[in-house]
């Protein structure tokens, strides 16, 4: 008979340190997709809102949003949820998302984890309580968004939301367990849903992954949804030279919903998305399903357009100016089109 020895606090400790260490690293190299010259940013205030009083908050997380001028009935909502050692303002800053959302007429909506919660800012994705069905920050988040949609008028048909890092892997346990609520979701660098299931797993599973089979991705996702009625188009984003989030996170998310939508990996169809490759699975009605990008030579963070551009933001760690941004491939494409 195999005994299970704990392992000790001082090593978990250990283990966390080293990790934020290797987050704070990326943080201060600030990987570019291309060489751009570096210019020193005027600081600037932020165009969020904080909104208290959106419910029981039982997650204890910020609410923040950016409501443009005359915003018009019926329109949509953007959830975006930032990764370690990023407040909701820099996140905002820069990806250049209220600036989209002023331009195009959407809500905006960011969740913003607490250093009470975690003291790295990230969202506990890892957490069974903090990620369960209407329960913790998962719950916290769907009450933000129902208490959006309520105030100004959202077609609650057209619901997107973004993830970086945890905020991605907080973006697959939305959609996982709320598909009903979403239109889209675009996951960035980010995990699959059910991957871990506390801070030790966690650091394993962002180092090397898990080997599982779809079968059993898919399995993790039906025991909170045991029946996905309604299938919301799930882009999957990363980089290959991700050195905080290993690139096997990717291809396992993959995994998770071809097998909950029903789909096979040679079914996808090869196209290109700014010059990158992107494979795409569509339902029989010709609907995109699933999107799944590799983007060669790209470490961990958000690829954006760089600062030069118009409506340009401003330079943070983890945001990859290049030549393309993943907000606005999100707008222009599935955003517009659902």
């Amino acid at each position: 008979m195999r005994l299970k020895i704990p392992m000790p606090l001082s090593y978990v400790l250990r283990r966390q340190k080293a990790l934020q260490k290797k987050i704070l690293k990326a943080a201060s190299a600030v990987p570019r997709l291309e060489p751009v010259r570096q210019r020193r940013t005027r600081p600037s205030s932020t165009r969020l809102l904080e909104i208290t009083g959106f419910g029981t908050n039982p997650g204890h997380l910020r609410m923040l949003e950016y409501v443009p001028p005359k915003l018009k009935p019926g329109a949509p909502l953007v959830v975006v949820l930032h990764g370690c050692l990023q407040t909701a303002a820099d996140f905002d800053k820069g990806s250049g998302w209220s600036g989209l959302a002023r331009d195009q007429g959407f809500v905006l909506l960011y969740p913003e984890q607490r250093q009470s919660n975690n003291p790295n800012l990230c969202f506990n994705w890892f957490r069974p309580s903090a990620v369960a069905r209407d329960r913790g920050e998962l719950m916290s988040i769907r009450q933000m968004i129902d208490n959006a949609c309520e105030r100004h008028g959202v077609d609650r048909r057209r619901i997107f939301v973004q993830g970086l890092s945890a905020g991605g892997a907080m973006a697959s346990a939305l959609l996982a367990t709320y598909p009903e609520l979403f239109a889209a979701g675009q996951i960035v660098g980010g995990l699959p849903f059910g991957a871990a299931r506390d801070a030790m797993t966690a650091l394993s599973v962002m180092n090397s992954g898990v080997s599982r089979s779809g079968r059993e991705w898919g399995d993790l996702v039906r025991t909170v949804t045991p029946e996905i009625e309604s299938r919301p188009l799930v882009s999957i984003w990363h980089g290959t030279a991700d050195r905080v989030v290993s690139v096997a996170n990717a291809r396992a998310s993959l995994s998770q919903w071809l097998d909950l939508y029903g789909l096979e990996e040679g079914e996808g169809r090869l196209s290109t998305a700014e010059g990158h490759p992107v494979k795409t699975w569509y339902d029989a009605s010709g609907r995109p399903l699933i999107e799944f990008c590799l983007i060669d030579g790209m470490a961990h963070g958000l690829p954006v357009l760089p600062r030069k551009s118009p409506g340009a933001q401003e330079a943070m760690p983890f945001m990859l100016e290049g030549g393309f941004g993943a907000p606005q491939h999100m707008a222009r494409t599935f955003m517009a089109s659902i």
